[in-house]
């Protein structure tokens, strides 16, 4: 896993007051605006490697997710359906027009769930490494979430999670308060079948060959949007109707997609 996720690009840092909570968001570039959201246990600085890339033709909006990077906790869950409302008020204080909106892992759940609620308010989802049933991870790794909590912080230290922590967040004593939270998010149950079935937004889903959910799994969501069904045709008149893509991205695991090229190509060949 790259250790070193900073870039030489440097976007402007601010802050949104959003539902009780001061939301830290930077702007990278210019153009049609993309908002950009990273993992459990990371922030903006997951995606430097891939920002000039995604920046050249685009206004990209990196934003730390609660308790997550330069934005403090608030008294709330670690809900993606919360921080998908947090999501489209920054849209609104920003005065937005339909911005596309890309997540990964954590920050993919938090995406699919703003496109889920807010419709009107994105034009394109992309969801990355985001299953959306417990069950499409391997056992052993379920296991290995479910220790994630304050216990764990002293195996943390060495990880570049831990590490930019402690560099950017406004309290970094509050590092095993967020473990704890991510761990009790992880241990509930959740079934998003019928909100993919039902997303009114075109969607591309992009995996890993080799990601915590095996590529099975995004198969099955992009059936769910009528993807994967029959073939497309040649001129594309088989292809899902809604617009919806899948791509599964080779020599990649959960832990470097994000700071991969190929997702940055794929990401920005389906929003233009």
């Amino acid at each position: 896993m790259k250790t070193d996720w900073t870039t030489d690009v440097k976007g402007t840092g601010q802050y949104a007051d959003v539902n009780g909570m001061k939301l830290y968001y930077e702007t990278h570039g210019a153009g049609r605006p993309m908002i950009l959201l990273h993992g459990g246990l990371g922030s903006g600085e997951m995606f430097g490697p891939v920002l000039p890339q995604l920046a050249e033709r685009h206004q990209v909006i990196t934003v730390d997710l609660q308790g997550h990077g330069r934005t403090a906790d608030i008294d709330r869950p670690i809900d993606i359906k919360l921080m998908a409302d947090d999501i489209a008020a920054l849209i609104d204080h920003l005065e937005l027009a339909s911005p596309d909106v890309v997540g990964v892992s954590l920050g993919g759940g938090v995406a699919l769930q703003t496109a889920v609620k807010y419709p009107k308010k994105v034009r394109r989802l992309v969801a990355v490494s985001a299953n959306i049933r417990p069950d499409a991870i391997p056992a052993e790794l379920r296991a290995q979430q479910n220790q994630v909590n304050a216990a764990a912080v002293e195996f943390m230290k060495d990880t570049p999670m831990y590490q930019l922590y402690q560099k950017v967040a406004p309290r970094p004593q509050d590092f095993p308060r967020l473990l704890d939270k991510l761990g009790a998010s992880m241990a509930k149950p959740f079934d998003f079948t019928e909100d993919v079935r039902g997303l009114q937004v075109p969607t591309l889903i992009v995996a890993a060959d080799a990601d915590m959910a095996p590529p099975s799994h995004y198969v099955e969501m992009f059936k769910l949007l009528d993807g994967g069904l029959r073939d497309g045709g040649w001129m594309g008149e088989g292809r899902p109707k809604g617009g919806h893509a899948l791509a599964i991205l080779p020599g990649l695991t959960h832990y470097n997609i994000f700071v991969s090229p190929l997702f940055a190509a794929v990401t920005l060949a389906f929003l233009e």
